[in-house]
This record gives C-alpha cells, sequence and structure tokens, in this order.
C-alpha cells in the first residue's frame, strides 16, 4: 500500500447528535475517515457527493426509516450496511439482515463491538484496507506505549524510556497494530510482512515475536500484549489509539 491510499470512509446516518459525534469521534480516532448525516435527504446528498465502503446506519429515524434505506441501496448496489437499533427482538434483527444490511447492532452497544463488527463487514465485502499509509507521520498509543512510525521510536509512557526497534521488528509490530484483537496465523504474518522485511523468512516468525515481545512485555514470559492464541497464532491483546 502506498502512502497515497486513502483509509476506509464510513457514512454514519443517525438522527441523533450525541450518537454521531460519538461514532465520528471514535472511528477517526482509530484511523478511519467519517462523514455525518442526520437523515436519508442528508444522506443522499453525501453518496451522490462520493464514493464510501460503508454505512453506519440507524432504524429509526423520522422521514424515511432505516429499514427503507437499507432496502433501496441494497437494491440499488450501494455500499454495506451496519445497522443500528433499540429494536434488539431476534425477529428485527432478521428482518434487518433481511432488507440488505450486512450487519445488526442493538442499542446500547459498545463501542470496541462495533469497531469489531465494522472491521469484520470491511474484511467480508473486501473493502478493508492497511492503515499503514493513513498511519505514516502519526504516532499510536497501545498498552503504556507509543509509536512513532516516522521516527519507528517506541516510548514507554510510564518513564519515557525509548525502544529501538530493527526494520522486522518495527514491520511486525506494525501488522499488529493495523489489527488489534485479530488472530493472525504464522502465514498471515509472513505473507503480511512479505516484501517489506525479507529476513521475516531467514528465521522463525516464533523468534521475531520472542525478540518483540522482550522489548515491549512487562513479563516476556508471561505476555499480554502480543499474545499467543493456541492453534491460532498470535493477536495483540489491546486497544490501539492515534494519537494527534
Amino acid at each position: 500500500m502506498t502512502s497515497s491510499e486513502p483509509s476506509p470512509h464510513i457514512l454514519i446516518v443517525d438522527d441523533h447528535r450525541d450518537i454521531r459525534d460519538g461514532l465520528v469521534r471514535y472511528l477517526e480516532k482509530n484511523g478511519f475517515r467519517t462523514t455525518a448525516a442526520r437523515d436519508a435527504t442528508e444522506m443522499d446528498k453525501c453518496l451522490h457527493g462520493g464514493r464510501f465502503d460503508l454505512v453506519i446506519l440507524d432504524v429509526m429515524m423520522p422521514g424515511e426509516d432505516g429499514l427503507s434505506i437499507a432496502r433501496r441501496l441494497s437494491s440499488a448496489g450501494g455500499p454495506p450496511i451496519l445497522m443500528l437499533s433499540a429494536l434488539a427482538e431476534e425477529t428485527d434483527r432478521i428482518v434487518g439482515l433481511e432488507v440488505g444490511a450486512d450487519d445488526y447492532l442493538p442499542k446500547p452497544f459498545s463501542p470496541r463491538e462495533l469497531l469489531a463488527r465494522v472491521k469484520a463487514i470491511l474484511r467480508r465485502t473486501g473493502r478493508t484496507t492497511s492503515l499503514a499509509g493513513s498511519l505514516s507521520g502519526r504516532r499510536l498509543a497501545f498498552s503504556g506505549w507509543t509509536l512513532n512510525t516516522d521516527t519507528r521510536q517506541l516510548t514507554r509512557d510510564e518513564d519515557g524510556k525509548q525502544i529501538s526497534l530493527s526494520s522486522t521488528e518495527f514491520r511486525l509490530l506494525i501488522v499488529f497494530l493495523e489489527r488489534p484483537r485479530f488472530v493472525l496465523s504464522r502465514d498471515q504474518l509472513m505473507d503480511l510482512t512479505e516484501g517489506r522485511a525479507p529476513d521475516v523468512f531467514d528465521r522463525a516468525v516464533d523468534n521475531q515475536i520472542s525478540r518483540l515481545r522482550r522489548k515491549i512485555e512487562p513479563d516476556p514470559g508471561h505476555p499480554t500484549i502480543i499474545t499467543t492464541i493456541r492453534a491460532g497464532g498470535y493477536s495483540l491483546a489491546c486497544d490501539v489509539a492515534i494519537l494527534p
């Protein structure tokens, strides 16, 4: 991915301003571009003026409701839809999915669960992109550490201690930071670092992970940041924030 390739663009459609603003802040903090609309009319103007990778759509809105909008967007081959609703019964979820939503999340919801569902939809629909380009020149905060992606300098928040990373360690760490809480197999880690850190192929991925753990884990023998998933691979077991 080149640095000019944009991060996914999400259109948020909800008549409650607090929800719209909260989703904008949370999704942008996690590396996405966002646009917000309060009803179907504003949504149509946004869709006419730009391309979106996902629509987060409230069901109960004045004017045209979310179910009608989802049916219309789906029949027109529009972007995938994550539907939000205070209606949490099974029949409500089934109706939402039947009219064209890709997923259905009842209110109130956890922002972390919403983020996981957003990423899952983007993966399934082939619209996800690596955030590496959008993270270029940014600072990433995770589990008591801050990484400057320009200088490759890793700083421990507690005492300001700076850690230098090799090219391989930096690339592996970026792969995890782009995909927090996702399980990555050894093969996936090798594929995702191909062409960027070729020495991964000369040594076992496990050894590279061990080296990285020795630099970032409070207790490398009992890792809590990059965890081992039995029969699965590895996962970054924390959230990641993009700092201003």
